[in-house]
């Protein structure tokens, strides 16, 4: 009988230690985020994501940037991840007529950690390449293309860059 009663003891004790250790504060943390955009500047908001994508022969993937929706054709199937166009901002100082210009020529993506290569090319705009802004009016525009994949490509993530133009007068 003493044996249960000393090995019950220890038990409430902990338990009764686990009670006092729940009464403490928690201190949750949490971010915040902003981006001051200036007139006269544009800021990148996402960048272009095919997200994940299984190859079983030559095919293409296209981001629609006004949809945000992908499509492939060929040997080349959506695997899921988050496809999305690139999203940019921007902001006028007094009122303008703003040109927007994408890439005419493909551009190269590398593959991390290796030197296998894919192309995106066909650049396209959400709406007007010219876009009439009010004094101190923001703005958005996402851009989509074309990524052209090859029979045979190497598994791996593939990263390239490119520029946008965007003129204010």
């Amino acid at each position: 009988m003493c044996r249960t009663t000393f090995l019950g003891l220890p038990l409430l004790l902990l338990a009764a230690a686990a009670d006092a250790q729940t009464v403490k504060s928690a201190v949750p943390r949490a971010n915040a985020q902003s981006v001051l955009v200036y007139p006269l500047t544009v800021v990148t908001k996402n960048n272009m994501d095919f997200g994940y994508i299984s190859v079983l022969g030559a095919g293409q993937a296209i981001i629609d940037p006004n949809t945000s929706a992908l499509s492939v054709s060929g040997g080349i199937t959506p695997m899921g991840g988050s496809p999305r166009p690139a999203t940019f901002a921007g902001a006028a100082r007094s009122a303008a007529v703003v040109n927007l210009r994408v890439p005419n020529q493909p551009i190269t993506l590398t593959r991390v950690g290796g030197t296998e290569t894919m192309q995106v090319r066909n650049f396209t705009l959400q709406g007007n390449d010219k876009r009439t802004l009010a004094r101190l009016e923001s703005f958005e525009f996402n851009v989509g293309a074309t990524l052209v994949v090859n029979a045979g490509q190497a598994e791996g993530i593939y990263t390239g860059t490119f520029d946008v133009l965007v003129q204010y007068p």
